[in-house]
């Protein structure tokens, strides 16, 4: 396929609006508490026994809290706190070790939070031998085994450390390297000290390293941002997350410490997204999707050009055949056809470890529509195109008939150049790469019954 992309700020504003990421479909908006542990057991019973595994594991602690955040975490200087938060995850652990056989390989792993290296090493060590006791953890180096970065949290020795536990992926935390951005949303952070970690990975051979941005914070201009990204593209990490930032403070309590008169313009925001993305370009950069960029020769951008890419709740992913666990605070979970997630505060997970639960609270089982929805969305949104005929053959439909309501929305978005549509395939044109969200929304029949759901803008 042609990985090239194409701004066009006109049509951008036009459809400008408020959608889902779709790291999943449905999305969590749909979870419900009808789903609980035993419907997971039952979805765990039932997965395919030869089917690799995904492990993602939530550490949910923070030195300091970032008050464009919109994570689930806890900001605290009382290290102590994961002695206990570690105890129970342990037993989470043993509890869905006993769920699925230990002859499916863990071919995708990753740690995110909060921030992961909040641990100490010797506890980064002690988890990853734990999840070897009951998981199938592979040593040959062959695994997409991750883990979420902040350059402020690292010693000398933690990626060296990190890389000998058996990560081999990272992605760092920048944001932002203007200082009154930075002083704005309380994350200080020199280049110095980021590309020495960047520099480390490189050294101890780690296969990628990806860095995070957002765009829209306090202060940020098109001139100071454009200079941060000059900075980070000297550098060449291999992957890039440029995120819009989404202003919730009633929903983020971090948030609030925010200036409202302080963030940019839609206007601005907007030409900055159109300048990154064409320094992006220009760098040599491929656009992934959904605020992604990548090196040409990177796994992702690969996986791509090659029909294999995958989206799930952990991003971009070159591995899609796997059932994904989710282990700690919050996590969730994608069981053969099921979506679930683990309790959201301390007291209630350790609540539900001490009485032997597996700590779901809610989740999510898939029908016949679902699955054939989601399969439509993850296609087109991983690599811009659709094959008709395969999804008429995969699901024994006629699509022109099934998805004639749909059919319509799209024959609006080919008059404005978003995409071609015939009755072989639906193609993503350059212009519409940018806006993929909007394209897979009308396939998203949930959203169609509730127009009401917030979520963050599109661009």
């Amino acid at each position: 396929m042609q990985q090239n992309t194409i701004f066009d700020i006109d049509l951008i504003r036009r459809y400008d609006k408020a959608g889902p990421r779709y790291t999943s479909y449905p999305t969590a908006v749909q979870f419900n508490s009808e789903f609980d542990e035993t419907s997971y057991r039952t979805h765990a019973q039932n997965s395919n026994p030869t089917k690799p595994l995904s492990l993602y594991l939530h550490v949910p602690f923070c030195d300091t809290v970032c008050f464009y955040c919109a994570c689930n975490k806890i900001a605290t200087k009382n290290r102590d706190l994961t002695i206990p938060y570690l105890q129970h995850l342990y037993q989470e652990i043993t509890l869905q070790g006993k769920l699925f056989s230990q002859q499916r390989p863990v071919t995708q792993l990753h740690w995110g939070g909060g921030t992961p290296t909040f641990l100490n090493h010797n506890q980064i060590q002690d988890v990853m031998k734990v999840m070897g006791k009951h998981f199938q953890l592979l040593d040959d180096d062959t695994g997409e085994y991750s883990i979420e970065i902040d350059p402020r949290e690292t010693k000398p020795d933690t990626i060296a450390l990190l890389r000998e536990v058996g990560f081999n992926r990272m992605s760092l935390g920048i944001q932002d390297f203007d200082p009154k951005v930075q002083k704005a949303v309380n994350r200080i952070q020199s280049p110095e000290q980021t590309f020495a970690v960047l520099e480390q990975a490189r050294n101890e051979s780690f296969k990628s390293v990806s860095v995070d941005l957002i765009y829209g914070l306090p202060y940020q201009t098109e001139t100071s941002f454009a200079k941060t990204l000059e900075t980070i593209i000297a550098v060449k990490p291999s992957r890039l997350s440029v995120f819009n930032y989404a202003h919730l403070p009633t929903i983020f309590k971090p948030q609030r410490r925010i200036n409202e008169a302080d963030l940019p313009s839609s206007t601005e925001k907007l030409t900055i997204l159109q300048n990154t993305t064409n320094q992006l370009l220009e760098a040599g950069y491929i656009y992934i999707g959904m605020d992604h960029f990548a090196l040409p020769d990177d796994e992702l951008a690969i996986a791509q050009r090659n029909g294999t890419l995958y989206r799930n709740f952990q991003g971009y992913s070159t591995h899609s055949d796997c059932d994904l666990i989710g282990l700690g605070t919050t996590s969730i979970s994608q069981i053969a056809d099921s979506y679930s997630q683990n309790v959201k505060t301390l007291e209630e997970y350790y609540a539900k470890i001490k009485a032997g639960h597996i700590p779901i609270f809610r989740g999510f089982s898939l029908n016949e529509d679902d699955k054939l929805r989601r399969t439509v969305i993850t296609k087109l949104i991983c690599h811009f195109t659709l094959d008709i005929a395969t999804i008429e053959k995969d699901y024994q439909i006629d699509f022109k008939t099934y998805f004639a309501t749909e059919i319509k929305e799209l024959e609006t978005m080919q008059a404005d150049g978003l995409l071609t549509l015939n009755e072989q395939q639906i193609d993503i044109l350059p212009v519409g790469r940018l806006l993929i969200r909007n394209i897979c929304m009308p396939f998203d029949i949930y959203l169609r019954k509730n127009t009401e759901q917030r979520f963050s803008k599109v661009i």
